[in-house]
């Protein structure tokens, strides 16, 4: 079988193939399409490697329908193949290094996300590119009124455009917001849309219901953790995920001392930073007798609130993958006797599920008002200034 490595840039894509350690072919092209004489249908068999990326995926896709091999590389184990270790970097060198990695065998391999999770996450992306808009452009406005010596009271993201329509602010203010405040109206209008179809994508997935069913877990949470895990049965331990998140301590041990330092920050940052805000809302509004917060809280008591705050987020993480991984939901009354990987062993034990499920559609229905709320805000607002 052929030996191929294709270096996905952002403009370009090199290939090259080796055989018996001798590079016979190599090209640059501007896409993969231009590669069909090459991998086309009909043409012999390889194994081809590219890096885990975004593009990667429909590239795998072509690839695989024209019947080969596809080696999806782990980006974060690529120095143990000789990858940007020559002290030059360029796409043909590490199209060669990977073809090379590829006839000797030893290729870590990356997974690939299935569509329907590949889907929920592009959804994902798009919900988290309108908040951060969103966000970006309240501060501005806040900003421009504060220049002015004016002040817009405190509220949440989806009452601000009400706000702002009550607050008293001088007509030569409102008329230099009023371009971003319109914008912030069409966010509004958009970012409803994309909740919705995420709401869609999550009736399909049985175990975004469950995890729901966790303190301070809301859908989105929910569904970046089934996007980013995928399957919870690759994983061993909850031990495992924590990892994967990048939410374990970095260890430097050595002549038997072990030395544990800052998290390491691997994997998907997005997910990461979701379930760090999970548990900061664990430790400030949950139930107080719930087990998750006291454990929490003995923790902030002794060691702070940042260090507090991470260990709930890594527990957090085992306790969704304990849930999803055992098809139960949330049961306080064991976590308060076990941890994340008792939890893992015996999840079945759970008593509360019809009221843990219900709870959990108790809050997709409140998350369906409240956007329809802030619509209807957004709409009654906009039709107001029209008269104006």
């Amino acid at each position: 079988m052929r030996s191929v490595a294709l270096d996905l840039g952002v403009r370009e894509t090199s290939f090259c193939e080796v055989s018996q350690g001798v590079v016979i072919a190599r090209r640059t092209v501007r896409d993969v399409a231009r590669l069909s004489d090459t991998l086309g249908p009909g043409t012999k068999r390889a194994r081809v490697a590219i890096e885990a990326c975004r593009e990667a995926w429909s590239v795998h896709d072509q690839l695989h329908a024209w019947g080969h091999d596809v080696l999806l590389v782990d980006t974060t184990r690529t120095r143990q193949i000789g990858l940007r270790q020559h002290g030059r970097k360029t796409d043909r060198i590490d199209a060669e290094v990977l073809a090379r990695a590829v006839e000797h065998g030893g290729i870590p391999v990356a997974h690939l996300l299935s569509p329907a999770r590949r889907e929920l996450r592009d959804v994902l992306g798009v919900r988290r590119a309108l908040v951060e808009t969103r966000a970006q452009y309240i501060t501005t406005v806040r900003g421009l009124a504060r220049s002015r010596g004016e002040r817009i009271g405190t509220c949440t993201a989806a009452d601000f455009i009400a706000k702002v329509h009550k607050a008293d602010l001088r007509a030569e203010t409102r008329a230099v917001i009023d371009p971003l405040m319109v914008a912030i109206g069409a966010i509004a209008v958009q970012l409803a849309a994309t909740d919705s179809r995420l709401d869609e994508l999550a009736l399909k997935e049985p175990a975004i219901q469950r995890l729901t069913t966790v303190p301070g877990v809301g859908a989105v949470v929910a569904a970046a953790f089934v996007s980013v895990i995928d399957e919870a049965k690759r994983f061993e331990s909850a031990h495992h995920v924590e990892s994967y998140i990048g939410l374990v301590p970095r260890e430097m041990s050595t002549g038997g001392k072990q030395k544990l330092g800052a998290i390491t920050k691997h994997g998907n940052a997005y997910l990461r930073a979701l379930l760090v805000q999970s548990a900061s809302t664990i430790l400030r509004t949950c139930d107080p007798d719930d087990p998750l917060r006291r454990w929490g809280r003995t923790i902030l008591d002794r060691r702070g609130r940042k260090i507090a705050v991470v260990a709930v987020a890594r527990r957090l993480a085992g306790i969704l993958w304990a849930i999803w991984r055992k098809g139960t939901t949330y049961d306080p009354a064991w976590l308060a006797t076990s941890s994340a990987r008792g939890l893992a062993g015996s999840a079945q034990q759970a008593a509360s599920t019809a009221d843990a499920m219900a709870l959990a559609a108790k809050k997709a229905h409140n998350r369906k008002r409240d956007r329809a709320r802030m619509l209807r805000i957004a709409q009654s607002c906009r039709n107001q200034e029209v008269e104006t």
